[in-house]
């Protein structure tokens, strides 16, 4: 085989992959898992909302369930595909592709329904549904973009419009620092997750791996550094600021443990944590102007083909439009912090 032919291979098992998650989508699968190709986890996450065509239909009970007698799994039509839930495994089958029989095009297919996978939190959201602020902005997305561009677009292509939001919301909220990689993207004032036991510098990781899982996977920062070495990486750092941060992080239970808010982070801007997870002004607004920005474009669209392209414009604009205005925000909220802490006139009159 060629180099031209192997990449052709990939090219057709790509789009293949792409197709059978939006017939799985149709049928009620909600998180695109690369985990439901593993044997006795077929249906991990399915049916989040009822298929359009149930498999009671004819006459089954569920979807793995023995067929009758003379009934086979290879739909015709694509109706016939909708009325027997197949799953994403069943609808790949159906076109033509498998390790066995066409390995590189089913190799271009799990490279592609891994990238589904993580382009619409498919494992993730299976761990952290509804208890994350990314699952947040995601169902938040779905709902504004609307059903139908969710089904004529399949989930390969919306998560990707969903990567153009998530990612710059994370980044402005001080997930990872994107200007950090020699350190593994470690955010300004945190440790590293491994760093090694007992070393006086814990910006260093002695696993990279475990390291890179939690940040992007888990979405966590680590836990800060001591002054000292805050301090080297940011500059503007007082002990004031650093003193009530840290009993905020440490001490302030919060709202039942799950919430908690601070008017300065390490970074001296307001910060709210769910579950440890760090939200900014400029993470909330990046995510709303991206939603807004990725909705606006799609609806207006003429064409699906042409309402992928606009939609990833339009919330990688809306999202950077959200994060200029949010970091605008904070720079008045400083302002006016800083203007409070400064004597009035008659206070300075009093002092002399």
């Amino acid at each position: 085989m060629g180099f031209q032919q192997l990449l052709n291979a990939l090219s057709t098992g790509a789009s293949k992959s792409a197709e059978a998650s939006r017939l799985a989508y149709l049928e009620g699968e909600y998180h695109p898992s690369i985990l439901k190709s593993v044997p006795g986890v077929k249906n991990l996450g399915r049916q989040q909302r009822a298929p359009k065509e149930p498999a009671k239909k004819l006459g089954l009970d569920e979807a793995d369930a023995p067929l009758p007698e003379g009934f086979s799994m290879v739909a015709e039509t694509e109706e016939e595909s909708q009325a027997i839930p197949l799953g994403y495994e069943g609808h790949l089958k159906r076109l033509g592709v498998s390790f066995k029989e066409t390995p590189i095009e089913a190799l271009g297919a799990f490279g592609t329904r891994l990238l589904t996978d993580l382009t619409n939190d498919g494992t993730r959201g299976i761990y952290w549904r509804y208890n994350d602020p990314r699952a947040i902005v995601d169902i938040a997305g779905r709902k504004v973009i609307g059903a139908k561009a969710y089904e004529e677009l399949g989930p390969t292509k919306t998560g990707l419009i969903g990567a153009s939001i998530i990612i710059p919301a994370t980044a402005a909220a001080g997930h990872y620092d994107i200007f950090n990689p020699g350190e593994l993207f470690r955010p300004k004032g945190y440790a590293q997750a491994y760093a090694e036991e007992g070393s006086e510098d814990r910006r260093e990781t002695s696993q990279p791996v475990p390291e890179l899982f939690e940040r992007f996977f888990l979405g966590r920062t680590g836990r800060p550094l001591n002054y000292e070495t805050a301090k080297k990486d940011i500059p503007s750092l007082t002990p004031e600021r650093y003193g009530n941060y840290m009993r905020n992080y440490y001490q302030d239970k919060g709202f039942l443990g799950l919430i908690k808010a601070t008017p300065e982070n390490l970074q001296g801007v307001p910060e709210v944590r769910m579950l440890g997870v760090p939200v900014t002004i400029p993470s909330a607004t990046a995510a709303i102007g991206g939603i807004a920005g990725a909705a606006t474009a799609i609806k207006t669209a003429r064409t699906v083909r042409a309402s992928f392209k606009r939609g990833l414009a339009g919330a990688a604009l809306g999202s950077g439009a959200g994060i200029i205005a949010g970091n605008l925000a904070n720079t008045v909220l400083a302002a006016k912090a800083t203007e409070q802490k400064l004597p009035t006139i008659a206070q300075y009159e009093m002092m002399q």
